[in-house]
């Protein structure tokens, strides 16, 4: 598979890269990485990221990789969709308007889509498949890494992982992991970036903690409303920092957050130490890993079904 992709890869002289909406690590770190890596060693070829910048990933990836983003997808192009489960979570529009379509990504699978389709579910993330198709690529084709490339990489694999603490770290994500290690970029400087929070975000965990629900089966539950985000001076999208803020409270086996858009619709953000949630989310126009998945929700009677399924979930793990 990773030969046929490197082989698609050579064939056009145009390339599309997206990747899911509201982006993760993950998401950044295997898109511009795989760009990075396609412009060092084919620099006469057009590589375009496709998708809306997160600002706090900015550290991670800027503005600047996003400058094409508006271009239509022409008729003769490669597309390559990364990091990306289902169709309707793909950010952007003209990702089926090109001549090949190829998948890239880890999740379990919710649809097929692609004329190649690259999924590997024990992989730690789709940066560490990036990071493999790097390594295919150096071996057999003489590619070079660049360090900004290694960097993201690294960082997508850091996300996915919980620096490498997840059940999903492998001894194949650890050895990619350390070829990624072999470039001279500053982990500590990363590691500072991933985890240091503004005080707002900080201030926003305390209410976090005081409010949160726990259920008897273990079900945690806590809302994010606009007025409480406006309050702290904190953006749905930075919100995200705080959905473990009471992952380790005693009994707690699964939990999720309702974060509330300005539109009045709710992102859901949800968790698990045990519950397989990934197919509750699936049923609510999202999707993810089995401990670890996010959906989105019209209003309160949908949330108080979610709550009803996770808590279902819950009671079926001792």
């Amino acid at each position: 598979m990773k030969k046929t992709i490197i082989e698609a890869i050579e064939s056009y002289d145009t390339i599309f890269l997206y990747r899911h909406e509201k982006p993760d690590p993950d998401a950044l770190g295997s898109q511009i990485g795989l760009a990075l890596l396609i412009t060092h060693n084919y620099p006469n070829k057009t590589v375009i990221a496709k998708g809306e910048m997160d600002d706090s990933f900015s550290f991670l990836v800027s503005e600047e990789a996003y400058r094409y983003r508006e271009t239509e997808v022409q008729e003769d192009a490669l597309v390559i969709v990364l990091d990306t489960a289902n169709t309707e979570r793909i950010d952007g529009d003209g990702w089926n308007s090109g001549k090949q379509l190829i998948k890239i990504d880890h999740h379990p699978e919710v649809e097929d889509y692609g004329d190649v389709m690259w999924v590997d579910t024990k992989a730690s993330s789709t940066s560490e498949m990036i990071l493999a198709l790097a390594m295919e690529g150096k071996e057999s084709k003489g590619w070079e890494w660049t360090t900004e490339a290694a960097r993201l990489l690294y960082a997508g694999i850091v996300g996915d992982t919980g620096r490498f603490q997840f059940s999903n770290t492998t001894p194949t994500t650890l050895r990619l992991a350390a070829e990624a290690l072999e470039y001279p970029f500053d982990t500590t400087e990363l590691f500072t970036h991933f985890y240091e929070n503004s005080e707002a975000l900080i201030r926003l965990k305390g209410r976090v903690l005081l409010d949160f629900e726990l259920t008897k089966n273990g079900l945690g539950i806590a809302y994010l409303t606009q007025q409480t985000l406006k309050e702290y001076g904190v953006t749905a999208n930075e919100s995200s920092a705080v959905v473990n803020a009471f992952a380790n409270t005693e009994g707690l086996k699964a939990w999720v957050f309702f974060v509330e858009e300005e539109d009045g619709t709710y992102r859901v953000r949800l968790r698990s130490k045990g519950p397989v949630i990934h197919t509750i989310a699936e049923k609510h126009n999202g999707g993810g890993h089995p401990m670890a998945a996010g959906a989105k929700v019209k209003d309160e009677a949908e949330m108080k079904e979610i709550i009803r399924e996770l808590n279902e979930k819950c009671a079926e793990v001792v």
